[in-house]
């Protein structure tokens, strides 16, 4: 059966045309598919941001479920509260206390992962049309949160130390005097997703200032604050400003993924509604996750496990810079001091998204740049994962992928025979010198 779809053009979907126009804001990676085939083991992927879980003890994550199961099983399998249980929010205190933030567990609310706390603070605050002030580059996921609310995301430039407080004036100035209306900022500060930059404590106090002024609530994304490796970073922006900034956190990469807990860390009126609109999107979130989460948090030396993570990722992350510089000498990217991610910069000539599908083809992926603007930029860039293979794969991984580069790059200047045409720089990408590293 088809149905008469957008104009030109036939869709197979009966319910085309009856879908929210919101949905047209829900689309498919163009890179999912390439993904799909990636995950073959002979390939190298230096794409997803999974956290290495087999790290953890077994006996650490068993030992919780089989505690709670013996002692709480009724309760743990049972609904719970929309906010979430008061035992894993006090743990959570805990845990932001290392960050320097103080608050009250009736402030806390935990969501199926930070993921879902941000769209919940989507749903309450943004209407069609208006605007989100975001990191370039920044978490894919956001993006398409926001896009599914029908939001416009206007992203500021960054360098080594973060969005730069000049360009986040310049575009709320320019914005409103286009009559837009500005109603979240979006930072992910510690070892960002996806360039691995960790904004400066000058500059968050900046834009704290500059936010305050202009009445633009703070969405400060933090889940990897905790895996830093020469230093911490700067005590989170929420440790000196409480109205102004909705705080997110996750265990997703300090525990596991699949336990599916994080949380918001809000204002009190701000609270009311994320718990309401929890209620209404969850009835509550896994009181069985929390029972496990608590459990573990209760027993486990949870602090030396994240010590253990640091380790194991700054090898990864060392490993990775080591390829780049004996592979890729000639290109540049982000040295980050925590996280996940390395940003790297190709020649302005080369299509990190045309270039995918022949990286497969040599058995190694990456995660394109395109993904993470709202507007079409980023195509010289890749950002790399180090996170999850262990090393010696994510040196095959970067000579795998050096080998693609540099046969494009002899493809290309074969065919030009002259100097390549240069594509329009991404305003505010992260384009360290060739060197720094």
């Amino acid at each position: 059966m088809t149905k008469q779809g957008s104009p030109g053009g036939t869709n197979l979907d009966p319910w085309y045309d009856n879908y929210a126009d919101r949905t047209a804001g829900l689309s498919a990676s163009a890179v999912r598919a390439l993904f799909a085939v990636a995950s073959r083991p002979e390939v190298v992927s230096l794409a997803g941001g999974m956290p290495y879980v087999s790290a953890l003890p077994d006996e650490l994550v068993t030992g919780a479920l089989e505690r709670v199961m013996r002692d709480q099983g009724p309760v743990a399998l049972q609904y719970g509260s929309g906010q979430g249980t008061p035992e894993v929010r006090e743990h959570i205190l805990e845990v932001m206390r290392t960050e320097g933030i103080r608050g009250s567990i009736d402030d806390v609310v935990v969501t199926t992962g930070s993921q879902q706390a941000l769209d919940l603070v989507s749903k309450i605050f943004l209407n069609p049309g208006d605007v989100v002030l975001a990191e370039a580059p920044s978490y894919v996921g956001a993006l398409g949160v926001f896009k599914s609310y029908q939001a416009q995301v206007r992203h500021v430039g960054m360098d080594a130390e973060g969005m730069i407080p000049e360009l986040l004036l310049e575009a709320i100035t320019a914005l409103k005097a286009e009559g837009r209306r500005i109603k979240l900022l979006y930072l992910i500060p510690n070892f960002q997703n996806p360039a691995g930059v960790t904004l400066s404590w000058e500059r968050r106090l900046r834009i704290i200032e500059i936010a305050r002024a202009h009445g633009i609530l703070i969405i400060e994304d933090n889940p990897y604050g905790l895996l830093y490796f020469d230093q911490p970073a700067p005590h989170a922006m929420r440790s000196v400003e409480e109205e102004g900034i909705v705080y997110l956190g996750s265990f997703s990469k300090t525990f596991a993924p699949g336990f599916r807990v994080g949380w918001a860390l809000a204002p009190h009126g701000i609270k009311e509604k994320l718990v309401l609109a929890n209620e209404s999107a969850v009835l509550s979130p896994s009181t069985f996750s929390q029972s496990v989460i608590t459990e573990y948090l209760n027993a486990a030396d949870w602090k030396g496990q994240i010590d253990t993570f640091r380790v194991m990722y700054r090898e990864r992350r060392d490993a990775m810079l080591e390829a780049l510089d004996d592979f890729l000498p000639e290109m540049s990217w982000t040295v980050p001091n925590g996280g996940f991610f390395v940003w790297l910069t190709l020649p302005e000539h080369l299509d990190s998204q045309s270039m995918l599908p022949r990286a497969v083809k040599e058995l190694v992926a990456y995660t394109p740049g395109t993904g993470f603007y709202a507007d079409g930029n980023g195509r010289h860039n890749i950002r790399l994962s180090f996170c999850y293979p262990k090393p010696d794969f994510i040196r095959e991984g970067v000579r795998r992928l050096s080998t693609v580069i540099n046969a494009e790059r002899a493809l290309l200047d074969t065919f030009m025979q002259s100097t390549p045409a240069v594509m329009p720089l991404d305003r505010g990408v992260v384009n360290p010198p060739a060197n720094i590293n």
